[in-house]
């Protein structure tokens, strides 16, 4: 079995953070979003991985390389343009070849990985296995409809669902998928829909399977949900102190603090992860913050965030909470108003805040 992962598109949701980063590539408790897919994979016993990206960039390309390095053996395979889920599956036909493969959509994080997904599609010898979630919001993906215990029909960001289940970003296809993404026609919207190409299959009467996810699954489309999701693998770490903490600070709950950190005179209470070089001086780090590394934070306090990498945040008197940072932002005192605390900031910026 091989897998094919998605790492295109522009983020538009997720600007500013998107006009200057891949959205993949945003960490997650200090670890880019894609990795947590190419882990999930890995584990699964697969080690042929293709990667769609931009035409345009390098950016998923220079961090993963050939692979080799996490196991994997990667190849990249550039799209034009956004032109849809089943656009991604087309233009990797050759990769595949005639084996079955994992679709897996590079924004999505789950628990527990994807091994028992492999092993219903297999033990139901199924031509499609879907993996589905039941949300609050199901007209923002493809839903399906279920009569005894089958999938009847799909429908792609309906404005009346027939059901409360979402269509996960995790498809498990054997090659029959290649006659569908072939066979139909782009959607008003211009690109060819997954969705259509799992209703086609229905149509021709192949084996559709699904599962439910029962932990947790998030589609990492908006800010929100980049920061639930932080906070979703933040409830999972335990704690490891490396770094120095000195006498004055105090440290509550689930911790991690890499080596080469350095907090002083400060409380951090968890979960939260402080990565490699950075320091926290006369600050408080509350609960489901992650902090790459080389940032410092001094006088301030910082709770439910997620800051990038060489980030500064000098000398804040309101709590920054519920903020996404890219990388290199400095938040530092300003000499006049308007007074804020919610943050989301593009690398290179540079906000002052009284």
């Amino acid at each position: 079995m091989k897998a094919l992962i998605t790492a295109g598109g522009h983020g538009t949701r997720l600007r500013p953070i998107t006009h200057t980063q891949n959205k993949h590539l945003i960490p997650i408790a200090n670890k880019p979003i894609l990795s947590y897919a190419l882990d999930y994979v890995r584990e699964a016993g697969i080690r042929e991985v293709g990667i769609i990206t931009n035409q345009e960039g390098s950016e998923v390309r220079d961090m993963y390389g050939t692979g080799k390095k996490i196991g994997l053996s990667i190849t990249y395979i550039p799209q034009e343009k956004p032109a849809g889920l089943a656009d991604c599956v087309r233009i990797a036909e050759s990769f595949i070849g005639g084996e079955p493969f994992v679709f897996y959509l590079g924004d999505n994080i789950i628990v527990g990985g994807i091994k028992r997904f492999i092993s219903e599609f297999y033990t139901n010898k199924s031509n499609c296995h879907l993996v589905l979630a039941k949300v609050p919001d199901p007209e923002r993906f493809g839903v399906p409809e279920i009569k005894a215990n089958r999938i009847v029909r799909i429908e792609e960001k309906p404005k009346k669902p027939k059901s409360d289940y979402a269509v996960t970003g995790i498809y498990i296809y054997d090659s029959s998928i290649f006659k569908a993404v072939n066979a139909i026609k782009p959607s008003a919207r211009g690109e060819l829909e997954i969705s259509d190409a799992h209703q086609y299959l229905i149509d021709k009467g192949l084996t559709i399977t699904f599962s439910e996810i029962t932990g947790w699954w998030k589609d990492t489309g908006k800010p929100n949900d980049l920061l639930e999701a932080n906070r979703l693998v933040l409830d999972n770490i335990t704690t490891q102190i490396k770094g120095k903490v000195d006498k004055q600070s105090q440290v509550f709950g689930r911790v991690v603090i890499e080596k080469g950190c350095e907090i002083l005179n400060s409380n951090v209470r968890g979960p939260v992860i402080i990565g490699k070089g950075t320091r926290i001086i006369n600050s408080y780090i509350g609960p489901y913050t992650s902090i790459e590394r080389n940032c410092v934070i001094r006088d301030s306090e910082v709770e439910y965030s997620i800051i990038s990498e060489e980030c500064q945040i000098l000398d804040q008197k309101i709590r920054i909470e519920a903020s996404l940072l890219g990388k290199s932002v400095q938040i530092i005192e300003a000499k006049s108003k308007p007074y804020t605390n919610r943050l989301i900031v593009g690398d290179q910026s540079i906000v002052e805040i009284r």
